[in-house]
C-alpha cells in the first residue's frame, strides 16, 4: 500500500455562518456542490484536488486551552499565493495571527471556532 495524496481535512465548526464568513470573506474560498446531504449540517471547500470539510458537530475539544502561536498546535498548511495580501485581509476583518518563528513567509490564525491554519506564501 502507498499513500498517495492527502484528499481532505474536516474541522469541526459550531456555527456555520460564522464560520462561512470566515473561510469565504477572509479567506476567499468557494464552497463545493460536491457535498452530498448528510445528517449534520455543513459545507466543503475544494482547494486545487484537496478539499477542506467543516463539519457542524460538537467538538470534544471546545474549552480546551490552545497554545498563543499556532505553530504549537495542530493546524491545517495551506499554500498563498500573496501572503501580504492575505495578512491585510486578515487585519481588515480583525483576525489575529502570529508570524512564523522560523522566518519563512508564513503566519499562523484561527478560525472563529479555534481551528488553526498555517498560510504559507509562495509568491518569490
Amino acid at each position: 500500500m502507498k499513500i498517495t495524496a492527502l484528499h481532505h481535512a474536516s474541522l469541526l465548526v459550531s456555527d456555520l455562518e460564522r464560520s462561512r464568513r470566515f473561510y469565504e470573506d477572509v479567506l476567499g474560498l468557494v464552497p463545493s456542490s460536491k457535498r452530498p446531504p448528510m445528517d449534520f449540517d455543513g459545507v466543503w471547500y475544494e482547494i486545487g484536488e484537496q478539499q477542506i470539510h467543516l463539519l457542524v458537530l460538537p467538538s470534544p475539544e471546545f474549552g480546551l486551552p490552545k497554545p498563543p502561536h499556532g505553530g504549537r498546535d495542530r493546524h491545517v498548511a495551506l499554500l498563498v499565493a500573496d501572503l501580504a495580501a492575505l495578512r491585510a485581509d486578515l487585519e481588515r476583518a480583525g483576525v489575529p495571527y502570529t508570524l512564523s518563528r522560523s522566518g519563512r513567509p508564513a503566519l499562523f490564525c484561527r478560525d472563529p471556532d479555534g481551528n488553526t491554519f498555517e498560510l504559507i506564501g509562495t509568491a518569490p
